[in-house]
């Protein structure tokens, strides 16, 4: 079975190179209408150039059809005219492809607040300003594809990330929540993992992975989770053809006795609360506290 998007509207940030070209280009060859968004900027943010003209470029020599633009995803005003001018030019929006970035790493020690807070408003707010302009069109129109970007940095921590790192989970509480509020409206939304060989990791990767982890490789998955028959609410690992899926789970925990609820007690039951036997994956933050109501239930007397 081949997968296509015909007449569906992708705008795809952060598209000037990379992942986000890789995956633009992709669309197109499938039939999307493609909005290729890049500020053209250096990979900690400064500067802007011409990228996303040049990959619509190569869209329209393979005979796709796609425009550029140039918002930054910060800017709310700038992304709200890029989702007008989709509109007006394709007819509506049915994906998007948060994919947008930047890096600037050092150590925590070492970060200024300034760091910090530019990489938390590209990744975060950036894609929360991005879903926000579409999401009363994809609901109005009962049909719509969201994918954000998250990273091994957030869902596991890395060294000398903490900003990075901070954006990339927060993206994934972004993409739950949504997931939530969306399903009746038809909208599907997923976070992706990715693993590839970029801008934004070129010092990071020693010279003979980089090939192995070509962005191409990482296509397959970020199109899938935003085809049509696309799950909801998944997190997924992608980079050199391996295509992997991360859950955050809960244990059955312990539920302290009353009268005992202490921080000894806690101590001392520390192996029991941390069993993964009968280990759950919450779907919603309210099955937490079900889950908590059941531990209390089979409490012993």
């Amino acid at each position: 079975m081949s997968i296509s998007f015909d007449g569906r509207v992708a705008i795809v940030t952060g598209a000037g190179g990379g992942l986000g070209r890789a995956y633009a280009l992709e669309l197109a060859r499938r039939g999307a209408n493609v909005v290729v968004n890049d500020l053209g900027g250096a990979r900690d943010g400064s500067g802007a150039s011409d990228t996303a003209a040049q990959v619509v470029e190569e869209i329209a020599a393979a005979g796709g059809t796609a425009i550029a633009d140039g918002a930054s995803v910060t800017d709310a005003e700038q992304v709200e005219a890029m989702v007008r001018t989709a509109q007006e030019r394709f007819g509506g929006v049915h994906i998007l492809i948060n994919n947008a970035g930047i890096l600037r790493d050092r150590s925590f020690a070492k970060m200024s607040a300034e760091d910090f807070a530019a990489v938390i408003d590209v990744h975060l707010l950036g894609s929360a300003n991005c879903t926000r302009a579409v999401w009363e069109i994809m609901r109005q129109q009962a049909y719509g594809r969201i994918l954000m970007t998250s990273s091994s940095s957030g869902l596991f921590g890395n060294f000398g990330q903490a900003n990075y790192g901070a954006a990339k989970l927060g993206l994934l509480g972004l993409a739950r929540t949504l997931h939530l509020e969306g399903a009746k409206y038809g909208i599907r939304v997923n976070t992706l993992a990715p693993t590839a060989a970029t801008r934004m990791t070129e010092d990071i990767f020693p010279p003979e992975m980089l090939a192995l982890f070509n962005p191409d490789t990482v296509v397959p998955a970020a199109l899938y989770l935003v085809s049509e028959d696309a799950p909801s609410n998944m997190v997924v690992g992608a980079g050199a053809g391996v295509i992997q899926a991360s859950y955050i789970t809960l244990t059955e925990g312990y539920a302290l006795p009353e009268g005992r609820r202490t921080v000894e007690e806690v101590a001392a039951n520390w192996d029991r609360i941390v069993d993964r036997n009968g280990e759950i994956v919450p779907q919603s933050g309210a099955e937490q506290a079900m889950a908590i109501l059941r531990a209390l239930q089979g409490r012993p007397d």
